[in-house]
């Protein structure tokens, strides 16, 4: 009997690695440290003057503790919880497990570019190029006949209409105040027009704060049900820039907060639970040998080229925090996210390899 028992659990758990998601969800968080995401607030950081805005007590009555997986786990819980318990996260350099960018430029454009195009195009030098030439996944799924129509993406910097070549694309961008409902909205797209044009903006045009991101995206997922949905939040760059590491912390925390509200209403919605695969990355990381250069990234800064990716979903075999010793890079996110959907991206440029997730 007990023979058995151990051969349909087998197969069992053969099953559940061996298929594969229907959807995806990809979501980024602007240039956030791995630093923070591993190891919890950096008390360095959050102790000074120059950086915890007056609000030093209340970040570590939130955030502190002595042991740096309960910090992680405050700051972060639902990645420590569920990504832990039930997906892969990869970059804990601690742990010899890098994830790096392949571009050598370290910011935002090129690192987005990596992200969905699956390779360095070093043309991309600048956050102000053109409309990306090169053909990335979301392009890629919305040409193939099963998610045609059926791809979006949503973020809070302007540039993303050009990094993902909306026009050529043919998929709807909608980037910091963009309209949310294009010509026929909701009235709950209408709402947050609405507010989107009243409301303070810190970054000028190019930029909202995330919580537009993050509403407009969730009522598109709720009312037109994409097969394949981007999110990109960006508060956290522009928090580290500011030098303005309590705010930084707190939008970690948000995000972290928002992606539990995305899987929990995916894993009730009929057509996505226990078909829906999220991958969670960033487009590139800060200093922290030079304390003082983690509100800055590029080039001359260094450590900024260090990262992380987590997934979880259908087909991903839960490793939790992955502890080999391992290089990967940003560059195999698209190969990655094909994979997920039992594809292979193949375009008019090198593509790198996925992920080992399925191993």
């Amino acid at each position: 009997m007990r023979s058995i028992f151990l051969a349909l659990f087998s197969l069992l758990v053969f099953n559940t690695f061996a298929q594969k998601a229907e959807y995806l969800i990809v979501i980024t968080s602007d240039g956030v440290r791995w630093q923070d995401v591993f190891t919890g607030m950096d008390t360095t950081l959050s102790r000074s003057k120059k950086y915890h805005e007056g609000d030093s007590l209340n970040i570590h009555q939130k955030f502190y503790s002595d042991n740096a997986n309960e910090r992680r786990k405050k700051l972060m819980p639902f990645l420590w919880s569920t990504i832990a318990a039930n997906g892969q996260i990869y970059g804990n350099r601690l742990l010899n497990n890098y994830v790096n960018n392949a571009n050598p430029y370290w910011f935002s454009y090129p690192g987005y570019s990596e992200i969905f195009t699956g390779f360095v195009d070093t043309a991309i030098n600048t956050n102000d190029y053109q409309p990306n030439p090169n053909i990335t996944i979301l392009e890629y799924l919305q040409q193939q006949p099963k998610y045609h129509n059926k791809v979006a993406a949503f973020g809070a910097w302007s540039a993303f209409d050009r990094i993902l070549n909306e026009k050529r694309a043919g998929i709807p961008v909608m980037s910091a105040y963009d309209p949310t409902g294009a010509f026929n909205p909701s009235s709950s797209q209408k709402l947050i027009d609405k507010m989107l044009s009243e409301t303070n903006r810190p970054w000028g045009a190019e930029e909202c704060l995330d919580v537009f991101t993050h509403h407009a995206a969730m009522t598109y997922l709720k009312e037109k049900k994409p097969d394949v949905l981007y999110i990109s939040y960006g508060e956290t760059d522009e928090w580290a820039h500011a030098s303005k590491y309590s705010s930084y912390l707190k939008a970690m925390n948000q995000v972290d907060k928002w992606i539990s509200e995305i899987w929990a209403y995916i894993q009730q919605d009929p057509k996505y639970k226990n078909k829906t695969a999220v991958l969670f990355t960033t487009d590139h990381g800060r200093g922290d040998e030079i304390k003082s250069e983690w509100t800055s990234h590029g080039s001359s800064i260094k450590g900024a080229n260090q990262i992380w990716m987590a997934l979880l979903g259908p087909g991903i075999k839960p490793l939790g925090e992955v502890n080999k010793p391992q290089q990967h890079f940003q560059q195999q996110a698209a190969q990655t996210m094909a994979e997920i959907l039992g594809l292979s991206f193949i375009t008019n440029h090198p593509v790198a390899p996925a992920l080992p997730f399925k191993q």
